[in-house]
């Protein structure tokens, strides 16, 4: 038996992951997307994308990545209501297949909290953490 190597590349999960916010109704008025625009201040609607680690398990042919996300509003209620949004819309993802990626699986690791933004003084922000089970196909 061979045992799977991993891609050459992984899947683009922070994109990934950005169509399946877009796409969701409850997130239409918020930018959502990996790099804020030059003049963002962390007032406004939005959720960034990130990947923070994770790991590929080869005998299994999965990627396992941890993706934050940092979520602003205009109020903190804001700001949490659309982290909850956000944290909704990503595990209703579990058991549909993107293109050849099939996300199988996605676990909270870290669920929403208040956290201090030092870049962006004026913020309300939300982050949190979740793993997502992506089967590489």
């Amino acid at each position: 038996m061979t045992t799977p190597t991993p891609p050459s590349a992984f899947p683009d999960v922070e994109a990934l992951v950005v169509d399946i916010l877009e796409a969701d109704s409850a997130l239409s008025t918020a930018l959502v997307t990996v790099e804020p625009p030059s003049d963002f201040n962390g007032t406004t609607a939005a959720v960034l994308v990130n990947r923070r680690g994770g790991a590929w398990v080869g005998e299994l042919h999965v990627d396992q990545p941890l993706i934050e996300l940092e979520v602003y509003g205009p109020t903190k209620q804001a700001a949490h209501v659309l982290a909850n949004s956000a944290r909704r819309a990503l595990m209703a993802a579990a058991g549909n297949r993107y293109g050849t990626n099939l996300i199988t699986e996605v676990e909270e690791q870290d669920g929403p909290r208040w956290l201090p933004d030092y870049l962006y003084s004026a913020a309300n922000r939300y982050v949190t953490v979740l793993k997502v089970f992506i089967d590489v196909y």
